[in-house]
């Protein structure tokens, strides 16, 4: 590479003092199995914006940001490198990847929960050192270490699609999966954002009966019709109302609403599921009603990020139906690289459901 293709950039956030700086830095060199990407686009997740408001404690410094798609800049291999589809993965390949990288030589290793392993590395939640770098989506650049899940994307999927999948999708995937069986099932599903919305068409896909869905902002319920919701209810009161009398088979949270929950168990039919997702934040204890969910059989599980098996459901999900539903307009509003501050202050102060960033290497 040339001394200009050696250079790369990225933001720097300081949770002491809420700054978000670029920064240039020679790109690191690769160990082997190791991928450096040149990154084509990052959406900030709500994670990004909880860590900026400081709602949220990450390692500082950092670099946030890890719903990515990238362009493979450099591979370091002694064999071939595979994806989680075994196709073999060049130089030019666009590609998707997990938000992680878990070794799965520990004692702690389970292939149903690689995201709980002991030593995990979460790329866009690490503390910036001179050693460990360029490991977050707000970058010119990110390094992909060795047991990272990678797959190949066709490049006719919108970049600001891409971006979501190894985050939102592949989550909205694991949570689907925890439901155990989809079609024919009455599912209603709480808090219309970006899970939310997913996880609506991925329901409608796998066969479901009648999709519920339940938000306080009518326009996010108007936008889950267009997504596949049979019915959509706006309060408490009206969704307590309107679905106590219905057959309800399975729950999903993606709220974090301590009401809704407790709604949700309260309408929940016999052998019922409920899939909490959305409560990763501290709040109140929810209620819940033991001898009910004894008596009716119910199931209640909780999901925290997602495993291999949901990103490949995840880009699979993506590849064969982007087109059928209104993803691109989850992406509100599009900034350039070095508008980056500007990108966090429009999504703290219009709570869009996704912004994006457009990433090409800047040049000084």
């Amino acid at each position: 590479m040339s001394d200009l293709e050696s250079i790369g950039y990225y933001f720097v956030f300081n949770s002491e003092d809420g700054t978000l700086l670029k920064e240039k830095r020679a790109l690191p060199r690769l160990g082997n199995s190791e991928l450096l990407v040149k990154i084509d686009y990052c959406s900030l997740c709500g994670s990004d914006l909880h860590t900026y408001c400081g709602l949220r404690k990450e390692a500082n410094p950092t670099i946030l940001g890890h719903e990515i798609v990238g362009t493979v800049h450099e591979i370091n291999k002694d064999k071939e490198i595979l994806d989680l589809a075994g196709k073999p993965i060049r130089v030019n390949d666009r590609i998707t990847w997990t938000v992680f990288a878990s070794n799965p030589n520990t004692d702690e290793y389970n292939p149903e929960t690689p995201q709980k392993n002991s030593g995990l590395y979460k790329y866009g939640h690490r503390q910036l050192t001179e050693e460990d770098n360029f490991h977050g989506g707000l970058a010119s650049h990110i390094l992909l270490k060795k047991d990272t899940g990678i797959r190949i994307l066709p490049k006719d999927i919108p970049l600001a699609i891409a971006a979501t999948i190894n985050c939102a999708i592949a989550t909205s995937a694991g949570a689907l999966r925890l439901c155990s069986s989809i079609r024919g099932k009455v599912i209603f599903i709480s808090g219309m954002g970006m899970l939310g919305l997913t996880a609506v068409a991925m329901c409608k896909e796998f066969g479901a009966k009648k999709i519920i869905v339940s938000d306080t902002d009518s326009s996010r319920l108007e936008l889950a019709q267009k997504f596949g919701a049979d019915q959509a209810v706006s309060s408490h009161e009206n969704i307590h109302s309107n679905l106590l009398n219905q057959r309800i088979d399975r729950f999903i949270d993606m709220s974090g609403s301590p009401e809704a929950m407790e709604i949700g168990l309260q309408v929940l039919g016999i052998n019922g599921i409920a899939v909490f997702v959305g409560a990763v934040f501290k709040q109140r204890p929810i209620e819940i009603d033991a001898e009910q969910v004894i008596r009716k059989l119910i199931q209640i599980k909780g999901l925290h990020n997602y495993n291999y098996d949901d990103f490949n459901t995840a880009t699979d999900f993506i590849i064969e139906n982007y087109y059928k539903y209104p993803f691109r307009q989850l992406v509100e509003r599009e900034f350039d690289f070095d508008q980056m501050v500007e990108a966090f202050e429009y999504a703290v102060k219009n709570k869009p459901v996704r912004t994006g960033i457009k990433i090409s290497i800047p040049h000084d």
